[in-house]
């Protein structure tokens, strides 16, 4: 009853987390963006514990981890576990020490946030074989990214010119 709702959750805290910078850039003066910046760090660890619960739930759900494997290659599932794979080490350097410790490099993994992205919405796609429900939880995402990539382009070309 749980596996589900917690996926979900999940994938909401993900795209909530990757919503925020390009909110704050549509809206630099409010101060709901600014506020959420400062608690993304939150958003994300939240993102992580809820696919780790569902990452349990499944497994307990499949009552083996022979029968858990024998589905592994299935696209819906293989999907899932790339997410939650790709999560882990983004989870552990979500701290002060890490991004210290890791300097610039700690900016380069916390950008494996989108093969995770990518690999939830395949997953929810595949898992629940309906496209619908995944595009209205994604699609704002994607339109708010292609924004951001879009606007930091045409700032680069401003400083160029």
């Amino acid at each position: 009853m749980l596996l589900h709702p917690t996926g979900e959750f999940s994938a909401r805290f993900l795209i909530i987390t990757m919503m925020l910078t390009p909110m704050r850039m549509l809206f630099p003066a409010s101060g709901l963006w600014n506020w959420m910046m400062k608690r993304r760090r939150y958003f994300g660890v939240g993102a992580f514990a809820y696919a780790a619960f569902h990452t349990v739930l499944y497994l307990f759900d499949m009552g083996s981890l022979q029968a858990a494997l024998g589905e592994a290659l299935a696209l819906g599932i293989w999907t899932g576990w790339l997410a939650f794979f790709v999560f882990v080490p983004l989870a552990m350097t979500s701290n002060d020490w890490s991004v210290r410790t890791l300097g610039p490099a700690w900016k380069s993994l916390q950008r494996w946030v989108y093969v995770a992205a990518v690999a939830t919405l395949m997953h929810w796609i595949f898992v629940h074989n309906n496209l619908g429900p995944a595009l209205v939880h994604f699609v704002p995402l994607a339109g708010l990214e292609a924004f951001r990539i879009w606007k930091n382009l045409n700032r680069k070309r401003t400083r160029t010119a």
